[in-house]
Parts: structure tokens; sequence; C-alpha cells
């Protein structure tokens, strides 16, 4: 019996205002560069990853959404433009039966690592809201819920501790790149270490790293 395929929401920030704690990392590369290519590689791996049928891009970046169409993902302007959890709650809506969100700051994931989380979630019993929290352990980088079931994101600092008191389990799998979100320097250069993807990984090379990176 074949498995159910996953709608996955990937919110982006306008370039301008993405990552900003990341401004400067790579020395001599433009920082929305930067933000647009760590975007681009998690999408890349997401509509690679052979359990997701169709990832919906929400963001109001002109750039954002001619890449994102260019790969075949679905763009819907981010109409509440209220922050994270609003923009996951308006992609969920869009979308039916299995649904998962993820930031769009994972660039060095791997198709078969999300495969794996999403397929641990399909076969939760019950079946309820799962959560995959980030490489410290504070954060969230994926949010599941299955068919019937409101995503109800509650991204952002301490996300892990507030995804719990919601009511949503966690995922327990070895999925390194899935969990390397990248927010610093120094996790720019945890994630080039597991294997950037393409574009995050030729600014890396055309840049040089700031000496906070470690």
């Amino acid at each position: 019996m074949s498995q159910p395929r996953w709608a996955v929401v990937v919110p982006v920030k306008q370039l301008a205002a993405a990552k900003s704690r990341l401004r400067g990392a790579l020395t001599g590369v433009p920082h929305e560069e930067l933000a647009l290519a760590l975007a681009a590689d998690t999408l890349r791996a997401v509509l690679a990853c052979p359990a997701v049928a169709e990832a919906l891009v929400v963001t109001n970046d002109g750039r954002v959404a001619a890449e994102a169409r260019a790969v075949g993902a679905r763009v819907l302007p981010d109409e509440p433009d209220a922050g994270l959890n609003a923009a996951f709650r308006h992609g969920a809506a869009e979308a039916a039966g299995w649904v998962a969100g993820i930031t769009a700051d994972v660039p060095a994931l791997r198709p078969a690592e999300l495969a794996g989380a999403l397929l641990l979630a399909q076969n939760s019993r019950p079946a309820v809201r799962r959560f995959l929290p980030d490489a410290p352990g504070g954060g969230t980088v994926l949010l599941t819920a299955p068919p019937g079931v409101p995503l109800d994101p509650r991204f952002g600092v301490g996300s892990a501790v507030a995804h719990t008191a919601s009511g949503a389990l966690p995922l327990d799998g070895d999925w390194p790149s899935l969990r390397r979100d990248v927010d610093t320097a120094a996790d720019l250069a945890a994630a080039a270490r597991l294997g950037l993807g393409p574009r995050t990984a030729a600014l890396v090379t055309a840049g040089r790293p700031a000496r906070s990176a470690g």
C-alpha cells in the first residue's frame, strides 16, 4: 500500500529582513543573496523528497517567488503579513491531507532525512501533530499535522516547549541535516560540515566566512 504524500509549507520573509543574525557572515557576499540561497537549497531538498506532493511557498518577496515558481513550487502571497506563524497557518489553509511546515533555513537538508521524519509522523499512533526540534533543542524546524487537524504552529523563541504545551509530540530520529537550521555564522559553519546545498555552497566558496563562524 502506497503512503500518502505531503503538502509542505515553506514561509520566506522579504529577503532584506530575513536572517538578520547572519548579516555579515560571509565577507563580500550580499546578505540578500545568502538569505535567498538558504531558502533555495531548502526548497530544492523539499521538492526532491519522495514523500512530498507539493511545496507551498508563502512570501511577499518577488525574487523568492520567482525562484520558487521556477522549481515547481506553488507560491502564495503572504496576505496576513503578520509573522512566521501567520504565514504557516495561511499556507496550511491552502493544503489538503497531510501537511507539514518547515523553516526556510536548512541548507544542508537531505531529502531522505525529510522523508524519514514525515514517514514517522505519518505512522504515529494516535495521529497527532508532531514536531522536530532543531539541533540545539530549543527551536523547531519541522511541524506536521494529519488530515483534519490544524497545523497550529508555535515557531519562535522556545518553540519546542511551546509546541509540546500545545499537544504536539516530538519526533525522535537521527536526521542531522534536517535539524541543522542556520541562524548564525556558527550555524552556517556547522551546516557546511554536513554538506551544503549547491546555492549556499557556492556562496561560501565565493565569500570568506567571518572569524566568528569558527
